[in-house]
């Protein structure tokens, strides 16, 4: 079992998870605990990619946040919590472009930014975990 930096990892899936699917990519070897990141956008990383990183079973893809199940359906689980009579509209607002900033908008209207934000770290933190003791990682604080 290889041992992957919590901090390290957490910066990686954020990398992965900020753009489209498949557009931002990090890869996990299970030699080393090392991260790579790739990005379809830039060929702005300073180090030498590995050429068999995408194909070879030794690196694993950190996964998208839509993959862990994190993204519109985390938002309306916490909406059907905390808001629950807001959440028709905030439905609404996963149907167009756009809709974390409305969503957004609104919990802050309604005081409740802060509590979605540890709402989402600590889903994040569980389905990273997770992830890791599914695929053999053993996550270390650093």
């Amino acid at each position: 079992m290889v041992a992957v930096k919590y901090d390290d990892l957490c910066m990686a899936f954020d990398f992965v998870s900020y753009a489209s699917p498949m557009e931002h990519n990090a890869y996990v070897s299970l030699d080393t605990g090392k991260i790579w990141w790739t990005s379809d956008s830039s060929d702005a990383f300073d180090e030498e990619i590995p050429d068999e990183l995408a194909s070879s079973d030794r690196y694993f893809a950190i996964p998208h946040k839509n993959e862990l199940d994190l993204g519109r359906s985390l938002a309306l689980r916490f909406v059907s919590q905390a808001l629950p009579a807001r959440y028709d509209q905030v439905e609404g607002f996963f149907r167009r472009q756009g809709a974390y900033a409305r969503f957004k908008d609104l919990l802050e209207r309604e005081g409740a930014l802060e509590r979605w934000y540890s709402f989402e770290a600590e889903a994040v933190e569980r389905a990273l975990r997770q992830w890791c003791a599914e695929n053999g990682l053993e996550l270390v604080q650093t």
